[in-house]
């Protein structure tokens, strides 16, 4: 059997084949796209690739195809966490009284392509895709060359698809459980200390290891151990079921997510920002206790996390996580027993910590290194407003 692809079709293909193999680029599914191809990817200069292979004959025609690509764009926009994108739109099937040289489209870069050297007229795809004119090189014709770039970007999409597979498997969240039975346990000590299981004596809780303020610690740079400590501690029955369910609720996922090392790094750096920055900004001695400032940590993971796998967490994210973070901020407002500072602390940490250890798959030994820098400053910030000013 013979299969002749046209031209257009065949530059379609190698330009598909190019971006998603090579690239890294991933489709993205729009319902009413007709004759055009979607590709996103996150971390590049130009986040969306829009390759057109349907036929525009005049000006008007294309006007009105760049006015639709805007606002699907802002859709995408929401969807990616983004307030800026820039976009290449590769027509291959535009009429040739079409002059896409003379328009300004702001955020959105065209190319007219009848055959692959042509790209090589846009400074701003051959800055950005050297190679990319290498794909021209490919000598399989029709029924062969089709099957070749099916074959690769199937592979491609096949090893996306495993990677995704593994990361979001279930796992068994035992670091999940070790800190609620470290919660549960302390909890249980204080409370026959207090002989009260209902609200715990400060003094105990102190005793036992919470946070109070620097000056409080009488200077002592020894009892710093409390900005763990008090991680683990609770001020009464209720405290504790509360922050145990969010745990038990919040922790498995994000365990399985990060890997049990990464996940008790996100967990523990971020408690103990949050305790940083309440130490900072509070001035009032008082006994500061509860594992709401990790967890608000763990949220700010999952943002973060969202924010690389939005494909399939994105609705998660603005439906549930936003929404309960907001929520949980105004209660920590209004409510003058809460400590909210810890729970800001700990969602900037979450975030911060997040981008420290990277995310399977996603992160580059840049998005690291970054995350280190921002985290060591925003510590070294809270350091300095502890103790030295």
């Amino acid at each position: 059997m013979n299969i002749t692809l046209s031209k257009n079709d065949e530059v379609v293909m190698k330009l598909l084949h190019y971006f998603i193999t090579i690239q890294g680029y991933n489709p993205v599914v729009l319902h009413g796209a007709k004759d055009e191809i979607w590709l996103e990817k996150s971390d590049a200069d130009y986040k969306i690739v829009r390759i057109v292979s349907n036929y525009i004959h005049n000006d008007e025609q294309l006007d009105f195809d760049i006015f639709r690509t805007k606002q699907i764009l802002k859709k995408i926009k929401l969807k990616m966490f983004t307030f800026k994108m820039e976009a290449l739109s590769i027509f291959v099937n535009l009429g040739d009284s079409v002059n896409i040289s003379e328009k300004d489209y702001n955020n959105i870069k065209c190319a007219s392509v009848k055959e692959i050297k042509d790209l090589s007229k846009y400074s701003f795809i051959i800055n950005k895709f050297p190679n990319i004119l290498e794909v021209e090189n490919s000598n399989e014709e029709g029924l062969a060359l089709f099957i070749k770039l099916t074959d690769d970007i199937n592979k491609k999409n096949f090893e996306e698809t495993k990677k995704a597979e593994d990361v979001f498997s279930k796992k068994t969240p035992v670091m999940t459980y070790i800190f609620m039975a470290i919660c549960f346990i302390l909890f249980v000590l204080c409370a026959i200390s207090s002989n009260n299981f209902i609200d715990l004596n400060p003094n105990v809780l102190y005793d036992y290891g919470a946070l109070v303020n620097f000056d409080s610690m009488g200077n002592n740079y020894v009892e710093l151990y409390r900005l763990v400590t008090s991680i683990f501690l609770h001020g009464g029955l209720l405290h504790l079921i509360c922050n145990m369910y969010s745990l038990y609720i919040i922790g498995p996922q994000l365990e399985s997510f990060f890997g049990k090392v990464k996940y008790t790094i996100i967990f523990i750096g971020s408690g103990i920002i949050g305790n940083l920055l309440s130490m900072a900004f509070l001035q009032d001695t008082y006994v500061s206790v509860g594992a709401s400032g990790a967890i608000f940590g763990l949220l700010g993971a999952l943002l973060y996390f969202g924010y690389h796998y939005r494909v399939y967490l994105s609705g998660v994210i603005k439906s549930q996580i936003i929404p309960l973070i907001i929520l949980n901020l105004i209660i920590g407002f209004v409510a003058t027993s809460i400590n909210n500072l810890a729970h800001i602390g700990g969602l900037i940490g979450g975030v911060l910590v997040s981008m420290a250890v990277g995310v399977k798959y996603k992160s580059n030994k840049s998005d690291i290194i970054n995350g280190i820098i921002m985290t060591l400053i925003f510590v070294g910030f809270l350091i300095y407003m502890i103790f030295f000013r």
